[in-house]
C-alpha cells in the first residue's frame, strides 16, 4: 500500500503525538511511505516556527528526518494535478499521490479531508486511517 503522510502528521508525530502509530507505519512492510523535497521542505518549515521550537529539543527535528530518510520512499513530483482544493499550496500533495499512485493521504487539514478523494487516493484523518489498518 503506497501512503503519504502530511506535514501535519509528521509535526504532530515531532511533538510526541502519535508516534506509536507512525512508527508502526513506516516499519510495516505492507505499507510503503511517500515524500517529496515539497513536503519535506514544508515539515521543515513549520518545525522552525517559535511555537514548534520551543516545544522540541534542538536534535529532534533532524531526528525525524533521519527517520524519514531511512523508511519513506523520496519521489520526484512529474506533473501538477488538477483540483478544486481551496488551499492552492496542497496542489503539490494530490500531485504526489497522482504521480505515485497513492492509495492514501492521511492528513488533519480540512481543506484536504473535505476532498474525500483524487483521482484513485483516498484522503483520510489519521484516526479513519487507524480505522482501515485495523480493517486489513
Amino acid at each position: 500500500m503506497r501512503i503519504i503522510l502530511d506535514s501535519n502528521i509528521w509535526v504532530s508525530f515531532l511533538l510526541g503525538f502519535q508516534r506509536e502509530f507512525v512508527r508502526r507505519v513506516l516499519t510495516d512492510p505492507d505499507i510503503a511511505v511517500y515524500v517529496c523535497p515539497q513536503l519535506l521542505n514544508e515539515i521543515k518549515d513549520v518545525a522552525s516556527r517559535p511555537k514548534i521550537q520551543n516545544r522540541i529539543q534542538p536534535t529532534d527535528l533532524e531526528d525525524m528526518l533521519n527517520l524519514i530518510a531511512i523508511f519513506c520512499h523520496n519521489a520526484l513530483i512529474h506533473h501538477d494535478a488538477v483540483s478544486e482544493v481551496r488551499d492552492a499550496k496542497d496542489l503539490y500533495l494530490l500531485s504526489l499521490a497522482e504521480t505515485i499512485g497513492a492509495e492514501y493521504l492521511v492528513s488533519g487539514d480540512n481543506d484536504l479531508a473535505d476532498l474525500l478523494e483524487h483521482g484513485t487516493t483516498h484522503i483520510v484523518t489519521i484516526a479513519e486511517f487507524k480505522r482501515r489498518l485495523l480493517e486489513f
